[in-house]
């Protein structure tokens, strides 16, 4: 069986991790309003995934215990700024007696870079079916995305190798159809990955769907650019998330292998649409998402 990484220790793992705990652990100021740091001030702009789930953790700590999130719909504004924190403010809209609803507005330098609606319901019973898990390789075997980068340090470019090369992420990522980022090939716009948490996570249903939340927007993007062989580092591309919808149909365990199935519907005026289901091993589809993108030329 293939390790998580061959180049990155067990504790170098502990540590991505525990630094994505904290950057979730959204510190509170004032009575719905929260504080989120940033990542890595490397990148140009803050990755999308860490803001839908920071603005989840926060919304979540204004309803009851017992009522989890089952859906979010969110749109970006602005790019982030990874060298400032962020601060989300939350507006309590309902307390129903099953459903809590809530919004969220994610702030910089006094300006809303993004905003989203989250819906919590309290658990219960119902009518149940679902789509069957696509049959794939499973994850055993497969190599990971810092493995697949090692083989192709050479032909990376700066300042991706740099960046790449430094970074333990914290969710590892195992492609069961990899393709080189810098030498893209015309494929269809259908991907899939395992991905679970790099080493052991607690069993807290809300942090459960804020990382899943996190990780949702890692790979939809590069779906629907595939049967064009463009690479998203391209230069000439401009390429953004512009929306970003999730429903959360359980409660994921991270700490065990999940499948990505992705698929792009369709490109069209300057942007693509993607969409994902995401299932436990056994399965079972714990999380839906749907996202559009901007992806055009620059002029």
């Amino acid at each position: 069986m293939i390790k998580p990484s061959d180049n990155i220790d067990a504790a170098d793992h502990e540590a991505a991790v525990d630094r994505l705990l904290a950057l979730l652990d959204v510190e509170a100021l004032e009575v719905d309003l929260f504080r989120g740091v940033t990542t890595d001030p490397g990148w140009t702009r803050v990755y999308g995934g860490q803001v839908v789930a920071q603005a989840l953790m926060a919304a979540s700590r204004t309803v009851r215990a017992d009522r989890l999130a089952h859906s979010l719909h969110a749109y970006f504004l602005r790019p982030g700024d990874p060298a400032a924190p962020i601060v989300y403010r939350v507006e309590r809209d309902r307390d129903g007696a099953s459903f809590a609803t809530r919004r969220i507005v994610a702030i910089q330098h006094g300006r809303p870079i993004f905003n989203m609606a989250a819906s919590f319901q309290l658990a219960e019973d119902g009518f149940a079916h679902q789509a069957a898990m696509p049959k794939v390789a499973g994850p055993e075997g497969l190599h990971n995305e810092r493995q697949l980068f090692d083989r192709r340090a050479a032909t990376t470019p700066e300042p991706f190798r740099t960046l790449w090369g430094r970074r333990d992420r914290p969710i590892e990522f195992r492609p069961v159809e990899p393709m080189d980022p810098f030498k893209p090939k015309k494929a269809k716009p259908v991907q899939h990955s395992w991905l679970r948490a790099a080493s052991p996570l607690p069993g807290d249903p809300v942090l459960a769907r804020c990382l899943l939340a996190y990780a949702s927007d890692m790979t939809l993007l590069d779906t629907c650019l595939q049967p064009h062989a463009v690479s998203w580092a391209d230069p000439r591309l401009q390429v953004a998330s512009l929306d970003h919808a999730m429903w959360f149909h359980a409660t994921p365990d991270l700490n065990e292998w999940h499948l990505f199935a992705q698929d792009s519907p369709r490109a069209s005026g300057g942007r693509g649409l993607s969409r994902g289901l995401i299932y436990a091993q056994d399965g079972a589809l714990v999380a839906s998402v749907m996202q559009e993108a901007l992806i055009r030329y620059r002029d």
